[in-house]
């Protein structure tokens, strides 16, 4: 990186799957303390760490295209519409550093964090979290997980809905579904504890919070006032309407009764990993990995 860039504030919330990052995203972007760009998945950290491809010219102008550059005169203002060109010109801005990073969040005011949602961070290897604590003074990581098994199904939907192949799912048998579930980009989200241990060996402890998909959804207010105590803001009225919305749901199909038969013996590991760590994942959890 050629230009040193430090945030005096920045969190980031990372996600074993997109729903929970989505769903919170959509609330605390309410919160007058949290600034977040027009991208809710930047993936800058996992781009110059992990993947160079991932923030590509082309990915970045298709992003543009179908988001950013899209004008309704009956529907927009000009000072929306001017603010928003304004910031996909840094979006499609060149090198990617974290100068370019750090010109993403130009339009924030005074509000004390930056944020920047990404389940992909849950990827990041050691060498990455260090170039993450090394860009703030001030970092807050939120990482939420959710039954491995029930995430593996939906990621399993999910991919195969928003691909054209939903009709996989009716036709697939247990060798099918078992390839498709190992292959890396469904399969590397699941592995709960060896992310945690990457986090763990270099963000300090007041720095990561891990919560649970489950116990977020059971009380969700609750939820909202301890992520509030965490990054040390206000406390916010969020809409009721707002909290019940489910995003990114994927099509409604039953989990075949043989799938969780595929995975038990790694299920059951990753549960036992994360309780390595002193965490203590929903009872549910345990009736889950039987089956």
């Amino acid at each position: 990186m050629n230009d040193k860039v430090v945030f005096d504030g920045l969190f980031l919330g990372v996600g074993a799957m997109k729903a929970g990052t989505t769903w919170l995203y959509a609330l605390l972007e309410r919160h007058p303390d949290l600034f977040f760009t027009f991208e809710k998945e930047i993936h800058y950290f996992y781009h110059c760490n992990m993947d160079f491809s991932i923030l590509s010219e082309k990915r970045r102008l298709e992003n543009a295209r179908d988001k950013y550059a899209i004008i309704n005169p009956d529907a927009n203002r000009a000072i929306g519409v001017r603010n928003r060109l304004r910031w996909v010109a840094n979006y499609l801005d060149s090198p990617i550093d974290d100068l370019w990073y750090r010109n993403l969040f130009l339009f924030r005011q005074e509000q004390p964090y930056c944020c920047d949602f990404s389940n992909l961070y849950a990827l990041l290897d050691e060498r990455a979290w260090q170039h993450v604590l090394s860009t703030s003074a001030r970092l807050r990581v939120l990482y939420t997980l959710r039954d491995p098994l029930k995430r593996l199904w939906s990621h399993v939907k999910f991919h195969l809905q928003v691909t054209g192949q939903i009709h996989l799912l009716d036709e697939w048998g247990p060798d099918e579904f078992k390839r498709f579930a190992r292959r890396p980009f469904i399969w590397d989200n699941a592995e709960y504890g060896q992310a945690i241990r990457r986090m763990r060996a270099v963000l300090p402890a007041e720095v990561l919070k891990v919560a649970f998909f489950e116990d977020i959804h059971a009380d969700p207010r609750a939820f909202l006032r301890s992520i509030e105590g965490f990054l040390g803001i206000r406390q916010f009225d969020y809409p009721q309407a707002v909290i019940d919305r489910r995003v990114n749901e994927s099509v409604t199909r039953p989990m075949p009764d043989y799938f969780g038969d595929l995975f038990a013996i790694d299920t059951r590991r990753i549960v036992d990993e994360v309780r390595a760590e002193g965490l203590n994942p929903p009872a549910t959890w345990s009736v889950n990995q039987s089956g």
